[in-house]
């Protein structure tokens, strides 16, 4: 869809969305829409019992010289946030896409501590992130006239609300990328697959490097491997630099788990719903779609993203339960269940991260555990932290997003469940707490850099619907960080 803004007059023709105030009262342009109407918007707002709350809305045709008006309530005037602005962008080129209008032009009103430059913005990026659509496997495509292809915010300083718009156009670009990534079937998308379009991020000036197993072996990355073994399709690690911040300057490091399919192992997990572990990459997925965003918004800021790719399947060289793996960080691991592999890809790479570049801190993302979404629903990812500021920090971004995020504990009780008899540690903690014992096997990988983990097995994939994502594969997280990083880590 394209977006453009304008200072013209109103058209006339395709769709117009003008808003009104909770007890229907008509803002900004939309007076003088009714008013070149001869009353007839107001009197359609009547007729439908309108009362501008938020998200209501009223669809008026042969709206005097306007083809179509929609009519579009903001609820309170004075308690509309920045989020609830870009939720109003969705819910509007959800509506115009119910009408199958293939142009429309929004009317933009500045609100009580948001500018109309602000608001323009917020508004398309709303817009842009729900009409998103992976439709390319199907041999018939939707119909043009139900495409919406254009949309014109009009607004008194065209130039400003393009500015504003700039940095949202490329979070939902990464958004974009992370969701496409997610939703591709396993069989196009294996871990060599993943890794090249990776290597695409070289055109926004990200630096790709692309491990093979042979060095990952060298490495001593046992863990990772191990997952892999039971696979044809080569494990690969990428690691990507965006250097835009002072040369030398501690970066700030993303990890994220890429199993690009996941049968559990010989552990094999029932048959039912096994189709959704082509999304057991959702991790990765972020990774790379947030370092998209950040490199074609040109961040202040030097990040390393990793993430590791492996595809989890049987064979006669699979993976056993009651193997002993050998980490990088030289800590052995008893392997008691195969499908709690996440955990192993992501000791690896963690521990390369933190040993390697030196982080100011490291987040992993991961499609980790079915307890988190026993735990929180779909609501909320989990949130594991060692350190109680960055743990703040993404929970303010979390709810300045949507993204939201709970903390769960991490304690030495818990740390004993994955202890060892044979080993230094096993993969699971037994039957309770399987999202906090899976965290606590992660931070013997960490080395006490600050770090967090968020568990987003309920909404990197088949996640609640909303206003501005209606994709099974949501780019959880790419909008979150990016915050994260804007707010904090910028200089």
């Amino acid at each position: 869809m394209k977006i453009a803004f304008a200072s013209a007059a109103l058209p006339k023709t395709g769709v117009l969305v003008v808003f009104a105030t909770e007890s229907g009262k008509l803002t900004g342009p939309a007076q003088s829409v009714d008013k070149a109407s001869k009353g007839q918007l107001s009197k359609a707002i009547k007729a439908a019992n309108f009362e501008g709350k938020k998200d209501q809305i009223v669809d008026c045709l042969a709206c005097g010289d306007y083809a179509r008006v929609l009519v579009v309530g903001l609820g309170k005037a004075d308690s509309i946030t920045p989020l609830d602005a870009e939720m109003l962008g969705g819910t509007i080129a959800g509506a115009l896409q119910g009408a199958k209008a293939t142009f429309a032009a929004i009317a933009a009103v500045p609100q009580e501590g948001i500018s109309e430059a602000e608001m323009a913005a917020l508004i398309a990026s709303g817009a842009s992130l729900r009409v998103y659509s992976f439709d390319g496997y199907k041999s018939k495509k939707p119909e043009k006239a139900k495409v919406l292809e254009s949309l014109t915010i009009h607004v008194s300083a065209p130039d400003k609300a393009k500015a504003a718009f700039a940095p949202f156009a490329a979070i939902r670009e990464g958004n974009h990328f992370a969701r496409d990534l997610v939703n591709e079937p396993a069989n196009i998308l294996y871990p060599a697959e993943f890794a090249s379009r990776a290597k695409q991020l070289a055109k926004a000036g990200v630096k790709i490097e692309i491990l093979s197993p042979a060095q990952m072996k060298k490495l001593g990355m046992g863990a990772l491997l191990g997952v892999a073994q039971g696979s044809p399709f080569e494990a690969r690690m990428v690691v990507m630099h965006w250097e835009g911040g002072k040369k030398g300057d501690q970066p700030v490091a993303f990890v994220g788990k890429g199993v690009t399919f996941d049968t559990g192992g010989i552990s094999i997990k029932p048959a039912a719903g096994m189709e959704d572990m082509k999304g057991d990459m959702g991790g990765a997925a972020c990774v790379t779609g947030l370092m998209l965003a950040l490199a074609k918004r040109k961040a202040k800021v030097n990040v390393v993203g990793a993430i590791g790719l492996v595809e989890n399947a049987i064979d006669g060289n699979a993976q056993r339960p009651g193997d002993v793996v050998k980490s990088m960080s030289g800590q052995t691991i008893a392997v008691l269940n195969t499908d709690a592999e996440g955990r192993l890809v992501l000791a690896d790479v963690l521990w390369y991260v933190q040993d390697k570049y030196k982080p100011k801190f490291m987040i992993n993302l991961a499609t980790l555990t079915g307890a988190i979404l026993v735990a929180l629903g779909k609501e909320h990812a989990g949130l594991f932290s060692n350190n109680d500021e960055l743990a703040s920090r993404i929970s303010e971004a979390g709810y300045a997003t949507g993204e939201k995020v709970w903390r769960m504990p991490l304690t030495p009780a818990y740390d004993k469940m994955i202890d060892s008899d044979i080993a230094d540690m096993k993969n699971i903690g037994g039957r309770f707490a399987g999202s906090i014992t899976a965290a606590q096997f992660l931070q013997r990988f960490v080395n006490k850099v600050p770090w967090a983990h968020l568990d987003v097995a309920g909404t990197a994939m088949d996640a609640e619907k909303s206003a501005i994502n209606q994709s099974w594969g949501s780019g959880w997280g790419v909008r979150l960080l990016n915050k994260l990083v804007a707010d904090h880590y910028e200089k």
